[in-house]
């Protein structure tokens, strides 16, 4: 028989098929040393499908009929999508769950205490990965009691698969609402004294090395749905570099038998900071430890319970844009080179290695786009002005952003001339993105043009008759070696 509830440590990142991302996550952060979470279980997809089952077998009108007429609408349609995804709501709720899954989380229940109180989170397939998070696009049920209140919940939450929120987020990313399945996250409820958001990057700036923290009194569902100014507060390397502290009017707290109630904030708290400076530190160190181990920047929700962090979700940040990847821990500065020849999408991965193969210095690739570091073109004044002018013909934003960067002060680190020049024997500016940075003008020979083309048509003429009777493998060589030819005549 199918395994319908799995406890976190049971679980791992290859299990999002099974218990969704969410689920898989927090089986991963139980995995963390020094990560502290409530304990709980996962509701398998497996679960849901016996449910989809059911109800395939239980209805006059199938519910794959609905599926298919939620297939074929627009992402803007509203009406129509408001009207179905409401079908489908209630088809599934409708729909008992099956004996035997009902024990399989009865019975995990009663491992964990089942007469204490539950959050009750979706965890769909698509949930939490690193392209798509669908945050608040499905339900939570909060502070829920007892084996029969947890049990409704679970049935609510598999039906806001279908919910209209839900179904549009999926319409706009592309994906097919019958490929999707739910899992469940059943954890532990705490009752903190202060909630919020971490993120391993700045998901203003963009800053890989800046943690940014929201953070407000009670629950967490307040600052998530929007309802108070958080306190926010910036940390790099272990010091807090900002601070904001936000007024937040209310507060959203447990009730004693189940469910939560929102009330005012007492005027004296509502302008007093959510965490100590030693708590904000501490905080974000931790979500350095669960960025280390996902490997990339997390969106992370925490609690604070006893002057102790207790962190209940962790999934990727997905509006970060790409950038390289460079070890020597050092801030960098590049220029999309596309953006630079007016081809602002993204390129194709032949396209990638076709111009690397043509360009005459490194470029680094991130998001499908070719990029140029000058980094160290900037630090010193002389090739400073060269690039700047430069950019500024090209594209005065160009320039406005390289200001923008210079004028952080220590951003990069700036160096004279003489180390510049003794560094780099050769041509500084050959860091800017365009061989038009020339330390010295052409001599003034008419010429000079003829022969250029004379020399390009000669190669081209080379070219047609020598990649005759090239096929297969030996063109795609024959190909890589005229690459050379062709660099030699485009930069003469």
């Amino acid at each position: 028989m199918s395994r319908y509830a799995l406890s976190f440590e049971e679980i791992d990142e290859t299990h999002v098929a099974i218990v969704g991302g969410k689920g898989a996550n927090l089986g991963e952060l139980s995995r963390i040393e020094g990560i502290q979470m409530p304990r709980g279980f996962c509701i398998t997809t497996n679960a849901f499908l016996r449910l989809m089952s059911d109800a395939r077998s239980a209805q006059t009108a199938s519910i794959d009929d609905q599926l298919e007429r939620l297939s074929h609408l627009k992402a803007d349609d509203r009406e129509g999508i408001r009207t179905v995804s409401a079908e489908l709501r209630q088809t599934v709720e409708r729909i008992p769950i099956p004996d035997d899954v009902a024990a399989a989380i009865t019975s995990a229940l009663a491992r964990n205490d089942e007469h204490a109180a539950y959050a009750v989170r979706s965890s769909a397939t698509t949930e939490d990965s690193p392209t798509a998070s669908f945050a608040g696009q499905h339900d939570t049920y909060l502070n829920v009691v007892g084996a029969a209140a947890i049990l409704q919940s679970v049935s609510r939450c598999w039906a806001s698969l279908f919910s209209e929120r839900a179904v549009a987020y999926r319409l706009q990313n592309g994906l097919d609402h019958r490929n999707v399945q739910m899992g469940l996250v059943v954890q532990r409820m705490v009752f903190p004294h202060a909630s919020g958001i971490l993120f391993t990057a700045d998901p203003i700036t963009g800053n890989r090395r800046v943690s940014s923290i929201d953070a407000s009194f009670g629950l967490g569902e307040a600052l998530v749905a929007g309802l108070v100014n958080p306190d926010v507060y910036k940390v790099r390397d272990g010091v807090i570099v900002s601070r904001s502290i936000g007024a937040k009017k209310l507060i959203i707290q447990a009730l004693s038998g189940g469910g939560t109630h929102q009330q005012a904030l007492e005027p004296e708290r509502q302008n007093q900071p959510t965490l100590t400076n030693a708590q904000v530190v501490r905080v974000a160190e931790l979500g350095r430890r669960i960025e280390t181990h996902f490997g990339r920047p997390q969106d992370i929700e925490w609690c604070l319970v006893d002057d102790d962090f207790q962190f209940v979700q962790s999934r990727p940040i997905t509006t970060l844009f790409p950038v390289p990847e460079v070890a020597d821990g050092e801030n960098h500065v590049y220029l999309s080179v596309g953006h630079n020849q007016m081809m602002t999408d993204a390129i194709k991965p032949l396209g990638l290695s076709f111009w690397q193969l043509t360009t005459p210095r490194p470029m680094a690739e991130a998001g499908g786009r070719l990029f140029v570091d000058v980094t160290q073109t900037l630090a010193a004044p002389s090739s400073r002005a060269g690039i700047l002018e430069m950019t500024g013909k090209s594209d005065p934003l160009f320039r406005d952003a390289l200001q923008s960067v210079l004028k952080r002060g220590n951003f990069i680190r700036l160096i004279p001339n003489d180390i510049l020049d003794a560094a780099r024997p050769d041509d500084a500016s050959a860091n800017a993105p365009s061989s038009s940075c020339a330390k010295a003008p052409l001599a003034l020979d008419p010429a000079i043009v003829t022969r250029l083309i004379a020399s390009s048509e000669a190669s081209v003429a080379t070219l047609k008759r020598d990649i005759k009777g090239k096929s297969g493998t030996a063109l795609l060589d024959f190909i890589v070696e005229d690459i050379r030819e062709l660099k030699r005549i485009l930069f003469d």
